[in-house]
């Protein structure tokens, strides 16, 4: 048996492996040149969690992990801190079953985790597009110059993201689908500032500002990372022709001295993005599927993408794995979706209920948060709080990254 799988994402990688090891042949088409160097510190927990040990995974995944004391929020004025989230608490809270995770080194782990397959099983394509107009048997359209060989695939997996060519291609434009949330978010990482990874190194660092949000943390080889969200969606009269660094320029110059050295660094291409969530009746026409964000995006307000990524794409693996026919390719996408889909429905649940918690729209819901955290430190509030974030958001999706 043979997929294809279009985006080379985490949840790509995770299928294309675990397929590769119930005996399939797989090919994974990446439109990017390589793996990408963007993205943002995440905590891995839950559902992923669960998946990656049973995966064999976690060995390497606490190879690349970053040990996070607390997450500080400061006035963006005086610099002085106004509350702080202590790490460990919420990793106890979670059994220490928690990991920080930057994005690129959770891609990295699962791209080298292909070499567990057999020999010459999986094989990745970067440079190479999705191109609907070439129809395989599947349903999907294999561009790039692979669609002849790729054409007869027995599955496909549209894992491209939030934006999914392959679930436009299935279903129509993404307008019907994709529910912003009200908030965009930015994330870059900057090498060559050793003041700045100097005063933050070992530091998750937040503004506790209204509509705008700006965190950095120092990581390793002295490089310093940003995340920045803001209020707007690709639908409140952003301007379509200004390009990501002059906008977060404007938003949030002038916010926070460390921020203002952060913004002169910006590379000309960072993450910028819509914080959204995918709803759509369906996941699969066919044998072909959509996994990860292309149908079950939670959004950054829910803390666990990447988690819910991992997992999902283990239990596609599962079932799919032994198929060896289309018929049975068919019931058992069938069967994932109606596991798969009241989790991702109760996590998106959870995303939504964290919204104005994660951005604040106002001073008085800014104080409430403060006054939250800083509550937090007291024995009974502090198990409430805990649990409240192991059980929704994670910790930085409740802090802002």
């Amino acid at each position: 048996m043979r997929a294809a799988v279009i985006g080379a994402g985490m949840a790509g990688l995770a299928s294309a492996r675990q397929l590769a090891l119930a005996g399939w042949e797989v090919d994974v088409l990446e439109r990017a040149d390589g793996p990408r160097a963007d993205g943002y510190m995440m905590d891995f927990f839950g559902l992923g969690f669960d998946a990656a040990e049973r995966m064999g995974l976690l060995p390497r995944l606490r190879e690349v992990a970053y040990r996070i004391g607390a997450v500080e929020y400061v006035d963006a004025r005086s610099g002085r801190r106004t509350a702080s989230i202590d790490y460990d608490r919420f990793a106890e809270a979670l059994g220490g079953r928690l990991l920080s995770l930057m994005r690129p080194d959770l891609e990295l782990v699962l791209l080298d985790a292909l070499a567990d397959a057999p020999a010459d099983s999986v094989r990745v394509h970067y440079g190479v597009t999705y191109d609907p107009a070439e129809a395989g048997d599947g349903g999907g359209g294999l561009g790039g110059g692979l669609g002849g060989r790729l054409a007869g695939a027995d599955l496909v997996i549209g894992a491209d993201g939030i934006h999914s060519s392959v679930r436009a291609a299935l279903f129509g434009d993404e307008s019907q689908f994709v529910r912003p949330l009200g908030l965009r978010a930015a994330a870059y990482v900057i090498d060559g500032a050793p003041d700045l990874h100097a005063e933050f190194d070992g530091r998750f660092v937040l503004t506790d500002t209204v509509d705008r949000q700006a965190g950095i943390y120092g990581l390793r080889d002295g490089r310093v990372a940003a995340f920045l969200a803001y209020r707007g969606d690709a639908h409140d009269g952003l301007d379509p022709d200004e390009d990501a660094p002059t906008r977060l320029r404007r938003v949030f110059g002038g916010l926070w001295p460390p921020i203002d050295r952060l913004l002169e660094r910006c590379p000309p291409h960072p993450y910028d993005d819509v914080v959204a969530q995918v709803v759509l009746p369906q996941w699969h026409r066919g044998t072909t599927v959509l996994a990860g964000d292309g149908c079950q995006a939670v959004s950054l307000l829910a803390g666990q993408g990447a988690s819910m990524a991992i997992a999902g794409a283990e239990l596609l693996a599962d079932l799919v794995g032994p198929c060896r026919d289309a018929a049975a390719v068919e019931a058992a996408l069938g069967e994932v979706e109606r596991r798969w889909r009241p989790v991702v429905e109760e996590k998106q649940a959870a995303g939504r209920r964290a919204a104005n918690t994660f951005l604040p729209p106002d001073r008085l819901r800014l104080l409430l948060r403060r006054w939250t955290l800083r509550a937090s430190s007291l024995p009974v509030v502090d198990s409430l709080v805990m649990r409240s974030i192991a059980g929704g958001t994670g910790l930085k999706g409740r802090a802002g990254a």
